[in-house]
């Protein structure tokens, strides 16, 4: 019996942690997150990625992969997947932002950068874009981070602490007082 009662548990385990390892990002569009915003008002977070861009397929796997990154981002954010240099038109503030230069041949390759892109000042890839409850601009972060790197920001936007650091010590402060939940 306590064998028995032992290869349940140990299945239970198993399936939990498989539970956990496959969560995956529920990636919308901008205008479909500007849309759910409406309905249900929480935080975007967009990744500005580009097809050619080596970084940003290791932002998708290593970090946007990761299943306390992915959970986290699903509870408390409308998470956004932007090719900062594709065709989709995004409605943002009432006005229609497309790429008039996009090169259907080149759809793998380099493209023109989408006016979406260059009204957020996206100037690398990829970038992380934090946006408001109300669909305002709240800041970029260029570059790959890792699971550990991006938990910071994760949390100070998704809670609004941002608000509260108005000073670089203030932000000093609460970088040194943080601590990590998410495990490697």
């Amino acid at each position: 019996m306590k064998k028995l009662f032992f290869i349940a548990l140990m299945i239970l385990g198993i399936t939990a942690h498989a539970q956990q390892e496959n969560v995956e990002i529920n990636w919308m569009t901008m205008n479909e997150a500007l849309a759910a915003q409406t309905e249900a008002p929480k935080n975007i977070i967009m990744d500005a990625y580009t097809v050619w861009c080596g970084p940003c397929k290791m932002l998708d796997k290593n970090t946007f992969g990761h299943p306390q990154v992915a959970q986290f981002i699903n509870e408390n954010y409308y998470p956004v997947k932007f090719n900062a240099e594709g065709d989709q038109e995004i409605n943002y503030k009432n006005k229609a932002f497309s790429n008039p230069q996009y090169d259907p041949e080149l759809k793998a390759r380099r493209n023109s950068p989408h006016e979406f892109a260059r009204a957020l000042k996206i100037t690398g890839y990829p970038s992380i874009v934090f946006f408001d409850e109300q669909g305002e601009l709240i800041a970029p972060l260029t570059g790959y981070r890792s699971p550990e790197q991006i938990e910071i920001f994760l949390k100070i936007f998704a809670k609004d602490e941002y608000k509260n650091l108005t000073s670089e010590k203030a932000w000093k402060e609460y970088n040194e007082n943080f601590k990590p939940t998410f495990t490697k």
